[in-house]
């Protein structure tokens, strides 16, 4: 039963992280196709730069969980899947110090280097968290000791190359809607756009990821044995469905909330489709690691399950808070300030 709850709260923290942290991710992935002007551009920046670092929060917890809660889940998941991970763990480095870096020097060289720094480490952020969640739904080469059979270019394969577009189309619709909660003029106008045209390359990838997932994968076999699982994927579609109609009636936070409900759906879908397996070997099916062969003791999951109803509560008052204290628009007289990005 811990076990279990454990499974779901690690799916929680990772849904959660995308929800909050996917939305600067797809901003900066974006930022060249609407910010064309040095003004728009610090926008750009201003509207995420109070944010990233409490989101990567959740990364952090989603880490911290898969360390405590199931150990050998995490020792072989680093093992096999080090060369994204690290790559990820760079990329998420070089963003933190473009936000820093960009204005230290007051040059134009200077700061358009940091910018393509800041669009293209976001870019491949996206699409490795793609890439990743796609191999871990279809299953990994590796035997029981935990040493991988393939290299980097075995997980570029057809499925994870869908997950990870997939991944950077919703994460820039996500960011768009983001923008236009956070600009004005004509910044929120080609930010509305944006979205709109991120929103059907997210419903096209959406149906190619699906179809993938059903010759690629086991995920729709425990929605045959647990038939109320389709609640799920029935809620993505729907909260996805609503985000070009509350867009189209300027109801901002609503589309931005049903793009984030999105993600949480999309999330639990494919995790909860490979439940109880958290690392699936795709050679050797006695090597599959679940939430129950590779889980910490009774003891320690009893003891986290505490701090993690005390605690994350807390983060999550925290955060309402933050985001509410920055929720009104970027101005220009914002940009003045000594605080500003």
């Amino acid at each position: 039963m811990l076990e279990t709850i454990w499974f779901v709260l690690w799916t929680l923290l990772w849904a959660v992280y995308f929800v909050l942290d996917g939305f600067d991710l797809g901003l900066g992935a974006l930022m060249p196709a609407i910010a064309k002007t040095e003004e728009e551009r610090r926008m750009v920046y201003n509207a995420s730069g109070p944010f990233w670092d409490g989101n990567e929060v959740w990364l952090i917890a989603a880490g911290g969980v898969t360390f405590a809660a199931f150990p050998k889940v995490y020792a072989y998941m680093f093992s096999t899947l080090y060369a994204p991970l690290l790559l990820l763990l760079f990329a998420l480095i070089l963003r933190a110090v473009s936000y820093e870096f960009r204005n230290k020097v007051d040059s134009p060289v200077w700061r358009a280097m940091w910018d393509w720094v800041h669009f293209i480490v976001n870019l491949a952020a996206c699409l490795l968290l793609g890439v990743f969640f796609a191999n871990l739904f279809m299953g990994i080469p590796f035997d029981a000791n935990g040493v991988y059979g393939g290299n980097l270019l075995k997980l570029l394969n057809i499925y994870g190359l869908a997950g990870g577009l997939f991944f950077l189309a919703a994460f820039m619709m996500h960011g768009a809607i983001w923008l236009t909660i956070k600009s004005r003029d004509e910044l929120q106008t080609k930010a509305l756009a944006a979205a709109g045209v991120c929103w059907v390359a997210v419903a096209v990838l959406l149906i190619v990821f699906l179809v993938l997932t059903f010759f690629c994968t086991s995920i729709f076999g425990n929605y045959l044995k647990m038939p109320w699982l389709i609640v799920l994927p029935a809620l993505a579609v729907l909260a996805l469905l609503f985000v070009p109609r509350f867009l189209n009636k300027g109801h901002l936070w609503l589309a931005w909330s049903a793009s984030g409900l999105f993600l949480i759906c999309v999330t639990f879908f494919g995790v909860m489709g490979i439940y109880p397996n958290m690392l699936i070997s795709s050679t050797d099916p006695a090597a599959t690691l679940t939430a129950f062969n590779g889980a910490s003791t009774s003891n320690t999951l009893e003891i986290m399950l505490v701090v993690a109803l005390v605690m994350v509560p807390i983060v999550l008052l925290y955060q309402f808070w933050m985001y509410r204290l920055f929720s009104k628009p970027v101005t220009r007289e914002e940009l003045d300030s000594d605080h500003a990005y």
